[in-house]
């Protein structure tokens, strides 16, 4: 049996055998004693084997003091891909709010990688300090980070991100951020005019995935401003997009789009004929009762249920 006493755990870091000491640092972990945490630190920092030093920075997670998140923050340079992504993951785990002044400070790095991990383990911490690291993000050379600015002022809901946001938007090179951008404006009021526009147009981008996640964001501003681009988005090549403007007119609430959301009741896609359901239930228009009565016998269960939903809906209403 493996003795897993502090004296023998700390012998086992010196041996000459890298799996020996990647068992130690777990071991060490166990023993749960904030006084190793300089001992797991240096072992980041200064062990010859990538594995080891991988292990240390996944469990150096668990410690949030300002000396590890450094270390963590230095592991990001390391000239390990392993050991670089672990200390990533841990920084991305870091809850405790006084972690992200050393994160502000290595997002302002000149390695692409350590911005964007930098930037992820501000994003979960919420740090409203973060906005201007973030902000000036935006313009980054490096789409990751790109994005990891863009998570960060979605998180923040700060209205002063609108503006920005919607300009990258409409304007990045890369489908993946113009893609989290459409998202992040999900924040926007529904009268916000410039943050519309840019998910209006966004809705006929180039990339499907950045127009069903423009249809997505207009439904959860419910914007009524956006009825009509998101019926003709009900036409849209994909199917995917088609779903998004269907859910999204059904949070709209608008019956003046039920028509056009009934059209999907017969489409081949069971997935597409039950989000139609579902929106013609909270489109609350009595002329979608009848078909939706033949669409009792759809031949897939999950339609015919949401079916039944939507009619409970509207014969509700309509009493």
């Amino acid at each position: 049996m493996t003795d897993i006493s502090e004296p023998s755990v700390l012998a086992r870091l010196t041996d000459a055998d890298a799996a020996v000491r990647r068992i130690a640092v777990l071991d060490l972990a166990d023993l749960e004693d904030e006084s190793l945490v300089p001992t797991l630190v240096a072992t980041l920092t200064s062990d010859p084997a990538p594995e080891v030093r991988r292990e240390a920075a996944s469990v150096l997670a668990a410690w949030e003091q300002e000396d590890v998140v450094e270390a963590l923050c230095v592991a990001l340079l390391d000239a390990d891909a392993h050991v670089r992504d672990a200390a990533q993951q841990a920084l991305s785990e870091l809850k405790d709010p006084a972690s992200a002044a050393v994160l502000r400070r290595w997002a302002a790095r000149p390695e692409p990688f350590a911005r964007s991990a930098a930037l992820r383990g501000l994003r979960e911490l919420r740090d409203a300090a973060a906005f201007e690291p973030a902000r000036a993000a935006l313009d980054d050379a490096h789409a990751e980070v790109r994005i990891e600015a863009v998570a960060v002022l979605g998180w923040l809901k700060d209205a002063r991100a609108l503006a920005p946001l919607a300009v990258l938007l409409a304007s990045d090179p890369q489908v993946a951020v113009r893609r989290a951008a459409a998202g992040a404006l999900g924040f926007a009021t529904a009268d916000d005019e410039q943050a519309a526009a840019a998910l209006l147009h966004a809705l006929r981008d180039a990339d499907w995935q950045v127009r069903e996640e423009a249809a997505t964001t207009l439904g959860k501003l419910r914007s009524r401003a956006a009825r009509d681009a998101l019926v003709a988005a009900l036409d849209d090549d994909y199917w995917q997009v088609r779903l998004r403007a269907a859910r999204a007119l059904g949070r709209l609430a608008d019956p003046q789009a039920a028509h056009a959301v009934g059209a999907l009741l017969t489409h081949s896609i069971s997935n597409l004929r039950k989000e139609a359901a579902l929106a013609l239930g909270e489109l609350g228009s009595v002329a979608s009762i009848a078909p939706l009565q033949a669409a009792l016998e759809d031949r897939d269960p999950e339609v015919r249920k949401a079916v039944r939903i939507a009619l409970q809906q509207l014969e509700g209403g309509a009493t």
